[in-house]
């Protein structure tokens, strides 16, 4: 596995650029080694791999082969989103694939606590993560045991949706908890993500862009939400 050394970024600043991490959701399946080359020739910094299990979300997607297979094209963070019931079943098939960061939703698992603890435990950054409709404080008990929370700004399950400017307050509230409880974990947002919403997301770390880079000009598109952290003003 290629360590990340993401989680020795300033977490607190907002005046660093954001980490761009491309959803491999948006790419072209048929060749995605091609498309994780061509972003990162782009100046993406992670790549964002959805994990649906028909399930938890009203989609399917790909699973642990498939981030093994994925994890010897690049030496890029893997930043693995399960969107799955019960991961506390599968979290070992992605740590042994090769996943660097791995999210869990808040909503999937009796066994939060203990998931994310395994993932620490295996030398990989956990993550944790909510739908919109969840209330932020649901997270804040496991902020201490994660690298990483995910605001959605969609419903999860579906690329290409529109981003609800209303989860937008949720960036400010965790990045006020994480610094009232000492946590160091990264910010990062999923869903919608293009320059105008990237401005209101400047208090994040990372931004996860699928339609916005996959159906654009990749280096015009990363350069664009990059430049967003310092655009539009203050928070």
């Amino acid at each position: 596995m290629t360590k990340s050394t993401a989680g020795d970024r300033e977490m607190t600043s907002p005046v660093k650029p954001f980490l761009i991490a491309p959803s491999l959701l948006s790419a072209d399946f048929s060749r995605l080694a091609e498309e994780m080359r061509d972003v990162e020739a782009a100046g993406a910094d992670w790549h964002h791999i959805d994990v649906m299990d028909g399930h938890f979300v009203p989609n399917l997607t790909i699973g642990a082969p498939v981030v093994k297979s994925l994890r010897k094209c690049t030496e890029k963070t893997l930043d693995v989103h399960l969107m799955i019931e019960n991961p506390e079943k599968y979290v070992d098939d992605f740590i042994s694939a090769g996943s660097d960061y791995i999210t869990i939703h808040v909503e999937s698992s009796k066994e939060v606590a203990g998931v994310l603890k395994k993932i620490r435990e295996a030398g990989r950054h956990p993550g944790i993560t909510l739908r919109p409709a969840t209330a932020i404080e649901e997270i804040f008990p496991f902020l201490k045991l994660v690298d990483l929370v995910l605001i959605m700004t969609v419903n999860p399950g579906f690329g290409g949706q529109s981003f609800m400017p209303e989860q937008a307050a949720k960036i400010i509230r965790v990045r006020k908890e994480l610094e009232r409880v000492g946590a160091k974990a990264l910010i990062e947002v999923d869903g919608g993500i293009n320059p105008e919403t990237a401005g209101e997301c400047r208090l994040a770390d990372v931004l996860v862009a699928g339609n916005y880079v996959f159906r654009n000009d990749y280096k015009k598109a990363i350069r664009s939400l990059k430049a967003a952290k310092f655009e539009g003003g203050d928070e």
